[in-house]
């Protein structure tokens, strides 16, 4: 792989699932990495085979405390993002994507220096248009128990564009719909690893409402992609930018082809829908297309294959929890 000019890169959530993906990335352009994690969600397993390398180091710490560090690009991508733990203490979720986004800003401000804020297609609330597209505001209610991340995050995207409008900050902002891949968390009530964790055990396959309800599904080599050409697109392009996979899914589907996939002897069960849970997801991607050259490669069951095999491994106990590539 060719190598690029050297820079030295701070990771916040670098011990998560996608910010340990994005860690390898940018380790493997070359540069030098700092990851900051508090690990309220992240594991030191997820980062623990990148400690060997020179070139990486983890800090432990909280966004919502000011970090004083010396860097030359700032991926924002530390918060709790599946509903089990961002709901175990809604306060913290709304002050890491708040007083977070302050802090990161601040010290992008003081260094004069790019930054990424991860978004979220949550966004988008309970969409009322379908597919949805950068310049729709969203349906999203303020006070319900999706409200600490969804408003915390919008939030963060306003102080992203004030910092840019007030301060002439260099800013990014991209739009996360959900994504799956090794290193996820087995038990972060995410429905790939809910369901994939299920299948393997045999037991019974938990939807909630009647599964007709839609997502797009996108593999997290994908996503790191998509993260790092936003970075480096020109300085007039801020965005926000969707990344995921524009191919829709029922969840009954998922849930069926994982079944098929592991030959498993699951059965399917419902539930009731959650509160504000959304019925429809799916991105319009042009925007990236048209200015990141970006859309996702890996084909939905071939990724769906490489998170299985992670899973597996977890159970059989062949590598530590969070362990893996």
């Amino acid at each position: 792989m060719e190598r690029l000019t050297q820079k030295r890169i701070l990771v916040t959530g670098g011990a998560g699932f996608l910010g340990s993906h994005l860690c390898e990335k940018l380790l493997g352009q070359g540069h030098d990495v700092v990851a900051v994690d508090n690990y309220f969600t992240g594991r030191k397993g997820n980062i623990v085979h990148l400690l060997d390398n020179s070139f990486f180091e983890i800090v432990r710490h909280d966004i919502t405390w000011p970090l004083y560090v010396e860097v030359d690009e700032i991926y924002n991508l530390a918060c709790p993002a599946s509903p089990i733990h961002y709901q175990r203490d809604p306060v913290q979720t709304t002050k890491t994507s708040v007083l977070g986004a302050i802090n990161m800003l601040g010290l992008a401000k003081r260094l004069k220096i790019r930054i990424l804020q991860a978004s979220t297609s949550e966004i988008y609330g309970d969409p009322e248009i379908h597919p949805q597209k950068e310049d729709y505001w969203g349906h999203v209610n303020t006070i319900g128990p999706r409200s600490c991340y969804d408003e915390g995050k919008r939030c963060a995207e306003t102080l992203f564009f004030d910092y840019h409008r007030q301060h002439g900050l260099p800013v990014k902002v991209i739009r996360i719909f959900n994504t799956y891949g090794p290193r996820m968390h087995p038990h972060d009530g995410r429905v790939v690893s809910n369901f994939i964790m299920q299948a393997l055990r045999n037991a019974d396959i938990t939807i909630y409402g009647d599964g007709s309800q839609t997502r797009s599904f996108c593999y997290a080599d994908d996503l790191v992609e998509g993260m790092v050409r936003m970075m480096h697109s020109p300085a007039d392009f801020t965005g926000p930018v969707n990344l995921g996979n524009p191919e829709e899914w029922t969840i009954r589907q998922l849930a069926e082809t994982i079944i098929r996939l592991t030959g498993s002897r699951s059965r399917l069960i419902h539930e009731p829908l959650p509160k504000d849970d959304p019925v429809r997801r799916r991105p319009d991607i042009s925007l990236a297309r048209k200015r990141l050259g970006w859309e996702p490669k890996i084909p939905p069951e071939e990724g769906l294959k490489k998170t299985i095999g992670y899973f597996e491994k977890l159970l059989r106990g062949e590598e530590e929890l969070g362990v893996g590539s």
